[in-house]
């Protein structure tokens, strides 16, 4: 055994209970639970015999237990996560991040999917209440699904929502500002000679959507058409990236550039033009969205827009964790963060033809 556990009656390791600690400690069991839960009394408890509560449970490794803490009404140390694409790499780094903020606040991360279906989130949020999480963060747009929407703003539960996009009614935001990412790129571009730009985007949600506007906004506002069949909508894996530049590089005026809505697709067309032997950035420049760590070892690297995601995170973090009624009311419920251009060796100079 560890010390973190107990044996049964039948030699098999069990959790350390409070009636543990009491014994090992020669207290009361309800002295016990008064110090570790930091419950009021009328007599105060000597400040010695707390120190030697709370070293014996930390010497058996006494682990609270969340659920019953959430029945008497106290903290649960839990914080809830689901995932709209926990297949996307940029949200596996996003939940990373997460984890390490709840971690250093003494909080555990109870992890949900939605498998790119909102309505299959309406289940994970009963669990996540089941569990007495005492916030939940919503990571990516979850907006197809407005009744599961519509109960987390009803809940007691305390619901932040990172990178939705536009603001979402009732619920504090974390986003980015995808349109100066947007421009940001296409600003690159354009300086680059490019004026053939094509667009591949994941499904129109969220981020993407405003990435999508962005784009067809800049174009608009200098002036330069962009033909339907430079805008390619497909689903957020790199076979459909790789799928939509090949029908780009059909057409009898193949684009001299593209961006990607993120780093996922790009890589798809990264590799598709590999394969066609079409040569990066020379014949073809690509541009990415979000920063993945992949992004500096695809070959040539890519030049992405950068989600500034620690900061992100930390916003997120103080939010649900630290002061969840801040953003309840007033101008700081929704907070915007400012991306930046990482040039790489994916872009370069539009070809002379």
């Amino acid at each position: 055994m560890t010390g973190k556990e107990t044996a049964d009656q039948g030699g098999s390791p069990r959790p350390v209970t409070m009636q543990d600690i009491a014994k090992a400690a020669g207290v009361s069991q309800s002295t016990v639970s008064r110090v570790l839960n930091d419950t009021p009394t009328s007599v105060p408890i000597a400040a010695i015999t707390q120190e030697r509560v709370q070293e014996v449970a930390r010497r058996l490794g006494y682990r609270p237990n969340p659920l019953a803490r959430g029945l008497r009404g106290a903290k649960t140390m839990l914080l809830g996560v689901i995932v709209r694409e926990i297949t996307d790499p940029f949200f596996a780094v996003a939940v990373e991040a997460l984890s390490t903020e709840a971690l250093n606040r003494g909080y555990n991360v109870v992890l949900g999917s939605a498998h790119s279906k909102a309505d299959e989130a309406i289940a994970l949020r009963a669990v996540l209440e089941t569990r007495h999480c005492d916030a939940i963060i919503l990571l990516g747009d979850m907006r197809d699904e407005p009744k599961f929407l519509e109960d987390l703003r009803a809940s007691q539960t305390p619901v932040i929502a990172l990178w939705h996009g536009t603001d979402l009614e009732g619920v504090p935001t974390v986003n980015t500002d995808n349109r100066a990412g947007m421009v940001a790129a296409l600003d690159h571009l354009s300086e680059l000679g490019h004026s053939r730009i094509a667009f591949v985007g994941g499904r129109p949600l969220g981020d993407i959507r405003d990435r999508r506007t962005a784009f067809l906004d800049y174009h608009e506002a200098h002036g330069t058409a962009v033909p339907d069949e430079y805008v390619r909508n497909a689903a957020n894996d790199p076979a459909d990236g790789d799928s939509a530049i090949r029908y780009l590089m059909s057409l009898d005026q193949p684009p001299t550039a593209v961006v990607c809505t993120t780093d996922h697709l790009a890589t798809g067309v990264l590799h598709a033009a590999a394969d066609m032997g079409i040569s990066v950035p020379e014949e073809l420049s690509v541009v990415g969205f979000d920063d993945i760590p992949m992004a500096s070892y695809t070959v040539p690297s890519l030049t992405t827009v950068h989600m500034p995601i620690q900061e992100m995170t930390e916003i997120a973090a103080r939010l649900a964790m630290d002061d969840p009624e801040a953003g309840a009311n007033g101008a700081d419920r929704n907070f915007v963060v400012a991306p930046t251009l990482v040039v790489r060796r994916s872009t370069g100079q539009a070809p002379q033809k």
